[in-house]
């Protein structure tokens, strides 16, 4: 068994919807990212790569690369899903915790949750929270969403 952490963070700009785990959210912002900016996605990518041993996601998916720009997140954590098959482990759970002020997602969550299990074949084991920064720094003042995920791998 394998443990990896990920973590990442975005700003929030004037938009119609932002995306997490895959899912478009009606909201008057989005995130702002080389990529489509999904918190939640980036940071599995990071957990699962880290429990990998195969460093992170701007290592294999870097920002100065063009092939990259507006890419949807759940391409991304297709090529590290595949990565992480052929190395012959699957995912055992996960954990995530996102950071935001806005929008509420209690609506949303097991949404997310069942559209992360279906991506990664999972049964079961994907927990999704959220919580706020209670109006505390950039994130408490509603400028950028962050996300927590730590992730358990097996062979």
């Amino acid at each position: 068994m394998r443990i990896g952490f990920g973590y990442d963070i975005h700003k929030l700009v004037v938009g119609e919807y932002i995306i997490l785990g895959g899912i478009k959210i009606p909201f008057d912002k989005k995130l702002s990212g080389h990529s489509d900016a999904d918190v939640l996605i980036h940071s599995i990518c990071d957990a699962l790569l880290g429990a990998m041993g195969e460093g992170d996601l701007g290592m294999h998916f870097p920002d100065t690369d063009s092939n990259y720009k507006d890419i949807s997140s759940m391409i991304l954590l297709s090529k590290v899903k595949d990565m992480l098959f052929n190395k012959g482990y699957h995912v055992v759970n996960l954990d995530i915790t996102l950071v935001m002020e806005k929008p509420k997602i209690s609506i949303y969550k097991r949404q997310i949750e069942e559209n992360i299990k279906k991506f990664l074949n999972i049964n079961d084991c994907v927990n999704v929270k959220a919580t706020t920064n209670e109006k505390i720094d950039t994130i408490g003042k509603n400028e950028a969403i962050a996300c927590f995920c730590v992730v358990l791998i097996d062979l």
